[in-house]
């Protein structure tokens, strides 16, 4: 158990810088990776990629606080998207992620892969967007917050990759897009993680300790170390140029759907 405790601390490094840099919650980089440590402690096959999100949904809550007030004291957190998106975010988060326990495990990857590669070539392609687009009102942010969150909870991701491609088209800048995101994974997180327990309460035979399909020993060894690096990457996330952190995100969103897709071929 000591050893993958250790493991899981290093994988919170990893994840909180990406989750600083690029305004995402930690998930698309955490699921991938908790899969194959999963499956080399022989868990059920059945649950593997929901205990995967599960766990992942959970990291993201402490995540997306500590990326969020780096992202703050850098100005660079739109507090009106983060308002108006809220309660759609909320209400989609909590109806996908009671949805996800009743999805198989291959559809659930499937979905998860496809996603993340249109997301990607958005940003890969920097997609120019017309210079009169505007943000939507309260009431269209609110739909597509609910949009988001029902995505996301399907993927446990905190939304940034759907949310920053969103807000660069609404010509919102890619370091406030990357900021507000970095916010918004934090209700995303909270309405998540509750689906993802109640959903897996009753599930029999699944590793423990667990909250449903919260796997706890993972749980704390990644928050443990993201909550540190979090604040470094959101920093870095202010002084690179905006083209550089455009691609760099691209690439990251690619090569995580990349594994993915191995993983589900395999």
């Amino acid at each position: 158990m000591t050893w993958w405790i250790l493991t899981y601390v290093l994988l919170g490094i990893g994840s909180g810088f990406v989750a600083g840099l690029f305004g995402v919650g930690g998930g698309l980089t955490i699921v991938p990776i908790l899969l194959m440590l999963f499956q080399a402690q022989d868990f059920p096959a059945g649950q593997l990629i929901h205990m995967a999100l599960g766990t992942a949904m959970a990291t993201i809550v402490v995540t997306s606080l500590s990326s969020m007030r780096a992202h703050h004291q850098q100005g660079g957190v739109r507090w009106d998207i983060f308002i108006s998106m809220t309660p759609g975010l909320v209400l989609g988060t909590l109806v996908g992620s009671l949805f996800a326990s009743q999805v198989p495990t291959d559809a659930l990857a499937i979905a998860f892969t496809g996603i993340v590669y249109a997301a990607s070539l958005q940003m890969l392609l920097d997609v120019k967007p017309k210079p009169t687009r505007e943000l939507p009102g309260s009431m269209g942010l609110a739909g597509v917050g609910s949009i988001i969150g029902g995505v996301s909870s399907l993927v446990a991701a905190g939304g940034g990759f759907l949310s920053v491609p969103f807000m660069v088209l609404c010509n919102v800048s890619i370091r406030q897009a990357v900021g507000t995101s970095a916010a918004l994974g934090f209700p995303i997180a909270l309405s998540g993680v509750i689906g993802y327990i109640v959903g897996g309460w009753s599930e029999a035979d699944l590793p423990g300790p667990h909250l449903g399909f919260v796997y706890l020993p993972a749980f704390l060894g990644v928050v443990v170390s993201t909550i540190f690096m979090a604040p470094v990457g959101a920093r870095l996330a202010h002084r690179l140029p905006v083209k550089q952190l455009k691609r760099g995100f691209g690439v990251m969103l690619a090569l995580l759907a990349s594994k993915m897709l191995w993983n589900l071929l395999a």
